[in-house]
């Protein structure tokens, strides 16, 4: 196993890493909305989180050597289910003609108190 790191992505706010490589695959944790030169929030809009999410998953993909064609899985965790078109919208621009499979919940309450966090798994093989 291959621990994935990048200044280019928000250093982990836990005890965990952005990323495992384990054989073919890519296992990337949970992505917030932080901006990763200041750690700080990019928002308060549902939106704009879910584009730095995105950016982030981006960031530690290209680390692995993997881009966004690569995923086959996303999970995405949401504070309010009533954003999910808004999420879907963003989503759509980052994933076109690639489409991996994916999840998404509402939950009661997310790190730092964002409005969404993106997981991603992408396979190299």
């Amino acid at each position: 196993m291959k621990v994935i790191h990048t200044d280019k992505a928000p250093a982990a706010v836990g005890p965990y890493v952005q990323a495992i490589e384990a054989g073919n695959f890519v296992y990337v944790s949970g992505q917030i909305p932080f901006v990763p030169e200041t750690m700080t929030k990019v928002s308060e809009d549902v939106s704009a989180q879910t584009k730095q999410s995105l950016e982030n998953v981006k960031a530690v993909l290209e680390a692995a050597g993997c881009t966004l064609n690569n995923v086959v899985r996303c999970g995405i965790y949401i504070k309010d289910m009533n954003d999910f078109a808004k999420v879907n919208e963003v989503y759509g621009q980052y994933f076109t003609t690639h489409k991996p499979a994916r999840s998404c919940v509402e939950v009661a309450r997310l790190p730092k108190d964002v409005l969404v966090e993106i997981e991603a798994i992408a396979y190299k093989g």
